[in-house]
């Protein structure tokens, strides 16, 4: 799976999809990140549209004070809040996907110079966070 221009991804061949889920949370803490939300893909789609789909988490990641600074440098940055992480069955179960949103990408829709310090910072949190990610 290519990295697309909005996000960093990995994939790992030789991990479970629970072992990429605590990876990536265990990785996420190691750069000051914590999950506010998950939302597991699968089971929602099944039990409101009654199809299946492979495993899918969601997870929203935040570093209270990288939010704090963007929330200060722009009020209205909460609408962009938190950090997505997809962790994903690849279609052919040949491995686990794991992506990050791109915050340079995402908060670059809006014009500030003090929030696109506070995104180069936190691309670069989670550009690590990946990269402590082994298979």
């Amino acid at each position: 799976m290519p990295d697309r221009k909005y996000g960093f991804t990995k994939v790992l061949e030789n991990t479970s999809f629970e072992d990429s889920l605590d990876k990536v949370t265990k990785a996420l803490g190691s750069e000051g990140f914590g999950v506010l939300t998950e939302i597991d893909v699968k089971a929602t789609l099944k039990k409101k549209l009654d199809v299946e789909f492979r495993r899918y988490t969601i997870l929203g990641a935040c570093n209270p004070p990288m939010a704090h600074k963007a929330l200060l440098a722009e009020p209205e940055i909460g609408l962009l809040l938190p950090c997505n992480v997809v962790v994903q069955e690849l279609e052919d179960g040949s491995g686990v996907s794991i992506s990050l949103v791109d915050p340079m990408v995402m908060f670059g829709v809006v014009e500030s110079s003090e929030l696109a310090s506070v995104a180069e910072d936190v691309a670069g949190k989670l550009e690590n966070v990946l990269s402590r990610i082994e298979d």
